[in-house]
C-alpha cells in the first residue's frame, strides 16, 4: 500500500472514529434520559401571590407575524397591572407600523404595554434584549420570538418554578409546532426540535448537567441575568452565552417538557439554512469562549463532560465534510487491497456513527407521540437532511474558528399554520449563493459512488452512501427551486402531497 493510499486511510478512520465517538455520547444522552426519567419537575400549584412580569417580544422585519405574537401574548392570563409587554423593535420595514399600530390597540384595552424602536440594531436581538431589561419594571422576564404563539396559561405554569428555589434562574419550555404536517421540510425539523427538548435538555437537566435557554419560550429570575454578566453580543447565540455563564454561577435551570409554547419552523430550505448556520457558527463561538472557564471550574466532572460534548458538537460537521470527499478513495484503496479485513473496523464505527443517530430520534417520537411508528417513515429523510445540512454548518464552523464577524441572521417567518397557507411570493427570501452549486457536485459525486458499489458489488456500502447521495441532492436542488421557481412538490411530506 503506498503512502498516499495509507495517509487516505488512517485519516478516514481518524474522522469516522470521532463521529463514533459522538454517535456513542447520544445513546448516552439516551440513557440519562430514560434513567433520570422519574425525576420530571412535577406540576405545581398556582402562586398565592403573583409577582410582576416582563414579556420581552424581540423582532425584526417580522411583517406577516408582529401582530400574531402581541396579541397571543395579550391574551396571558395573567393580570394587567403585573404584567409588562415590551415590543423591542429593531424593523427596517413594514413591521414598524404593523407592530406600533399592534401596541397602540392593545394600550387603550388597558395592557402595560410599550413599543421600543432602536435604529442602529447594535448587539442585534441581545442588544435589544439588553436595551429593554434597563427600562423593564418586572422580577421576572419572559422572552417570546415572532413565530411563537404562547398559551394562556404559560406563567401561571412557569412561575411557580421560581418560589420554590430562590436559585432557580430560569425555567424553558419545549417548543411546539405550528406548522410541522405542511411539508416533508418542517416535519423533519420538527423531529430534530423534538429530540433535542426531550432528550438533550431532559437527559441533561434531570441528571444535574448543564443544559441551555433556547433565546424564546422561557422566563428568567431578572436577578440572575444580571449576576451572571447580563447580555453579552460576541456570539450569535447570546441565549446560549448567558445559560452557561448563569449556571457557572451557581443558578439552577428547570426544563419543562409538558408545557408546550407553539411555534412556526421555517418553510423555506434557505431560511432553514440559515438558521442553522446562525446555531451553528454561534455554539462553536460559545465554546471557543466559555468552555475553558467551564474545564477550570469547580463543576463535577460528568457536568464537565457533558459541557464538552453539547458545546463541540458542531465540529462534527467540519469532520462530516471530510468524511464525505474522503468515502469514495477510501472505498477505492479497500477494494483493490481486499475488502474482507476492513469490514471489522469499518462497520462497526459506521453503525456507531449512523444508528446511534436513528435511536436517539426514534426514542424522542416515541416519548411524545401515540402514532410514533407511522412517524418512522421520516427517519432516513431525516438523517440525508442532516448530512445534507454540513457544507452549511460546515462553513459556519470554520468562521467562528477564523474569528469571522457576521451580522445577526434572523429567520424569516411567513405566519405559515395551515397546509393551504401560502409563502411563495412574500418577502425574506434568502439568496442562495454558490453553496448549493457545492452540495449539488457532492451529491453527483456521492452518485457516481453508488454506480462504483453496484458495479463492484459492494452492496453492503449502499444504504450509507445513498443517505449522503439523497442528503446533498435534496438540500441543493431544493434551495435552488425554492429561491427561483417557489414552492415544489419535493416540499410536500407524503400526507400532503396526496
Amino acid at each position: 500500500m503506498s503512502l498516499p493510499e495509507t495517509f487516505v486511510l488512517v485519516l478516514y478512520f481518524f474522522v469516522l472514529s470521532i463521529l463514533a465517538i459522538y454517535g456513542w455520547h447520544r445513546y448516552y444522552l439516551v440513557y440519562l434520559y430514560m434513567k433520570n426519567k422519574g425525576r420530571a419537575p412535577a406540576p405545581l400549584p398556582p402562586l398565592t401571590v403573583l409577582p410582576r412580569v416582563t414579556v420581552q417580544l424581540p423582532i425584526y422585519n417580522e411583517m406577516y407575524v408582529a401582530d400574531r405574537l402581541i396579541a397571543s401574548v395579550c391574551d396571558l392570563d395573567y393580570p394587567q397591572e403585573l404584567l409588562e409587554i415590551q415590543v423591542l423593535d429593531d424593523s427596517t420595514d413594514e413591521t414598524t407600523s404593523i407592530a406600533e399600530l399592534a401596541v397602540r390597540r392593545h394600550a387603550a384595552r388597558g395592557f402595560n404595554i410599550s413599543y421600543i424602536h432602536r435604529v442602529d440594531r447594535r448587539g442585534y436581538k441581545a442588544g435589544a434584549l439588553d436595551a429593554g431589561l434597563k427600562a423593564a419594571s418586572g422580577e421576572f422576564v419572559a422572552i417570546f420570538d415572532a413565530d411563537f404563539v404562547p398559551g394562556a396559561d404559560f406563567l401561571q405554569r412557569t412561575l411557580p418554578y421560581f418560589q420554590t428555589d430562590p436559585k432557580v434562574g430560569m425555567v424553558q419550555a419545549r417548543w411546539g409546532h405550528i406548522n410541522q404536517d405542511y411539508s416533508l421540510l418542517t416535519k423533519i425539523q420538527s423531529m430534530l426540535l423534538d429530540a433535542h427538548f426531550v432528550l438533550e435538555h431532559g437527559g441533561r437537566n434531570r441528571a444535574g448537567c448543564f443544559f441551555n435557554f433556547n433565546g424564546t419560550a422561557g422566563v428568567w429570575r431578572r436577578e440572575a441575568i444580571g449576576s451572571a454578566g447580563g447580555w453579552q453580543h460576541d456570539t450569535l447565540t447570546e441565549d446560549l452565552d448567558l445559560s452557561y455563564r448563569a449556571q457557572l454561577e451557581g443558578w439552577r435551570f428547570i426544563f419543562l417538557s409538558d408545557v408546550v409554547a407553539p411555534a412556526e419552523v421555517p418553510v423555506e430550505m434557505n431560511s432553514f439554512k440559515s438558521q442553522q448556520h446562525r446555531w451553528a457558527k454561534g455554539s462553536i463561538q460559545t465554546c471557543i469562549k466559555l468552555l475553558p472557564r467551564i474545564l477550570r471550574s469547580k463543576q463535577p466532572l460528568a457536568v464537565k463532560a457533558e459541557a464538552f460534548f453539547h458545546l463541540s458538537a458542531n465540529f462534527n460537521y467540519l469532520m462530516m465534510s471530510l468524511l464525505s470527499v474522503l468515502m469514495f478513495p477510501a472505498m477505492w484503496v479497500r477494494y483493490n487491497m481486499g475488502w474482507t479485513e476492513m469490514l471489522l473496523i469499518d462497520v462497526p464505527l459506521f453503525f456507531a456513527a449512523t444508528l446511534s443517530v436513528g435511536n436517539f430520534y426514534i426514542v424522542s417520537q416515541r416519548e411524545l407521540y401515540a402514532d410514533w411508528r407511522q412517524r418512522l417513515k421520516y427517519l432516513p429523510f431525516l438523517m440525508s437532511i442532516g448530512i445534507g445540512l454540513c457544507v452549511n454548518n460546515t462553513r459556519a464552523v470554520l468562521e467562528a474558528i477564523f474569528g469571522n464577524q457576521s451580522e445577526f441572521a434572523r429567520t424569516p417567518k411567513y405566519g405559515i399554520e395551515h397546509d393551504s397557507d401560502e409563502w411563495v411570493g412574500k418577502k425574506y427570501h434568502q439568496s442562495v449563493g454558490v453553496q448549493p452549486l457545492i452540495e449539488l457536485a457532492l451529491g453527483l459525486y456521492f452518485t457516481g459512488t453508488v454506480f462504483y458499489a453496484l458495479a463492484n458489488q459492494i452492496y453492503g456500502t449502499l444504504p450509507f452512501l445513498m443517505l449522503f447521495q439523497v442528503g446533498f441532492l435534496y438540500t441543493g436542488l431544493l434551495s435552488i427551486l425554492q429561491q427561483y421557481t417557489g414552492e415544489n412538490v419535493m416540499l410536500k411530506s407524503p400526507e400532503v402531497a396526496k
